[in-house]
């Protein structure tokens, strides 16, 4: 891999629309054997509306820098639970803001296209080519691209600002490449009830935690989540002021988990009663490789 970290560093996150992003992910970027052409790159972007210090690039260059040392000598795939609350705290973004793919677009192709390599460059190639990164790693949905996956697993799976559910869901690839594409984890009871089950070890495997996901998502047409487990929604005032501190306040700890936005915990109460069913549709339903299941 010959990408490196790009010089000079965008003072600013901006957009980059996926019309202008496409024209720059090219398969010598996608294998690494070739940047970005940065300089041609940065005329293709709009300023965000935000001129503050709220957006600028080098606390984020920082955190990348600091987790591809970190994990230097692990699976990359071991830097998502680490990084992911680390980039919601220093992010400080609004869920709109967050919706914008042409922010994530720049952040992958302007100012860390050999985080995006380091992380999700394939071991082998496919069809006589050599390895290369799936272009929605670096433009793509938001359960898909690089850090927007990060991102928003972060927001779905935080309990307020605790971000110890966070680490679980990430630790876990399938519930980063299968739940997080559920409209479901929207609900914070369900997201936490999800997250719950996994980390008890009900669902681990892949096709638990996949099979958990289907179950879920199918009795959500019939079980409305929102009335068998109504969540104090305490999105607001809080969250603006969350937003608006990331001007004067410091680096995350690389420590210690940061604390995310106060809008409160998500009701104990409400956890429980979706836990209880979740695990009911999960043991009832058929699971191929199911430890528990008596066909195995």
């Amino acid at each position: 891999m010959t990408t490196e970290k790009p010089a000079p560093l965008p003072d600013r996150l901006a957009l980059l629309s996926d019309l202008n992003a496409v024209k720059y992910i090219t398969t010598g970027v996608r294998s690494g054997r070739e940047s970005p052409p940065y300089i041609e790159l940065a005329r293709s972007v709009a300023p965000l509306p935000d001129e503050g210090p709220r957006l600028r690039g080098e606390p984020v260059r920082d955190l990348i820098d600091d987790v591809m040392h970190l994990f230097r000598d692990d699976k990359p795939t071991k830097a998502d639970a680490w990084l992911a609350p680390r980039l919601h705290a220093t992010l400080r973004l609004t869920r709109r803001e967050a919706a914008d793919e042409g922010l994530w677009n720049h952040l992958a192709l302007a100012l860390a296209p050999d985080y995006v390599l380091w992380r999700h460059l394939p071991a082998k190639g496919k069809d006589g080519l050599p390895p290369m990164v799936s272009t929605n790693r670096f433009r793509g949905a938001h359960h898909t691209q690089a850090f927007s996956r990060l991102w928003w697993a972060a927001e779905l799976f935080r309990n307020g600002s605790d971000y110890r559910p966070v680490v679980v869901a990430c630790g876990n690839q399938d519930v980063l490449n299968t739940v997080l594409r559920l409209d479901v984890v929207d609900h914070r009871p369900t997201a936490q009830a999800l997250v719950r089950l996994v980390e008890q070890g009900v669902a681990s495997t892949g096709r638990e935690v996949n099979g958990l996901a289907v179950v879920v998502n199918a009795a959500a047409s019939t079980l409305l989540y929102d009335v068998l487990a109504e969540d104090d929604d305490g999105y607001g005032d809080v969250l603006d002021e969350w937003v608006a501190g990331a001007e004067t306040a410091p680096p995350v700890s690389r420590r210690f988990l940061p604390e995310g936005p106060p809008d409160g915990p998500v009701p104990e109460k409400a956890v429980d009663v979706l836990v209880e069913r979740f695990h009911e549709l999960f043991l009832d339903a058929p699971v191929r490789g199911r430890r528990d299941d008596p066909e195995e």
